[in-house]
């Protein structure tokens, strides 16, 4: 990793914490914002996956999965955007998918990367465990208490977690391979 993308993830980690400290702290219209921000990054995922379909890998073997990939996540944030005009409750619902989701990748990430012999599976692993398991206690605590800013604070939770192994991550030494 180079200098650069090392002090802009610690940057960027900066901002996510800051950003989940002011959604702690005002959680009344805490919802739109973490609408916004998850609209604003899937677009601009599936935007940049597009663009490397368009510049590169059309080109590539499988390429046309990138294209795939690129749709379906376009697709995922126009459903979210129409979905948060009607009811907070499926806003809330998407929610909880992304997370089971993402812990649920981590852990399948975990397990490719140990049979590959990687070090790094036990950190991938505590992250999906993590995740999953804050999904779950999220759906009890919000069926419990019948409150829909309890999952606002599990994603300003979620969002500080990943800002700060962002951090770490910027800091961690990366590995080089030399070919002699």
């Amino acid at each position: 990793m180079s200098k650069f993308k090392r002090i802009r993830d610690v940057i960027l980690g900066v901002f996510m914490i800051l950003l989940a400290l002011l959604m702690i702290l005002l959680p009344e219209n805490s919802l739109g914002i973490v609408v916004l921000i998850l609209t604003v990054s899937m677009f601009a995922y599936g935007f940049r996956l597009l663009w490397f379909y368009f510049t590169m890998s059309r080109h590539m073997v499988g390429g046309k999965a990138t294209l795939y990939r690129a749709i379906i996540v376009l697709d995922l944030a126009l459903f979210l955007v129409s979905a948060a005009a009607l009811s907070r409750i499926i806003v809330l619902i998407y929610l909880i998918f992304i997370f089971i989701f993402t812990g649920i990748i981590d852990i399948l990430r975990s397990f490719e990367a140990k049979s590959n012999g990687a070090a790094n599976w036990r950190f991938k692993m505590t992250t999906g465990v993590i995740t999953v398991l804050l999904a779950i206690g999220l759906i009890v605590a919000g069926l419990f208490f019948q409150r829909e800013d309890i999952l606002v604070y599990g994603y300003c939770i979620s969002l500080i977690y990943s800002a700060v192994t962002r951090i770490a991550n910027a800091f961690r030494k990366t590995a080089i391979v030399y070919i002699q």
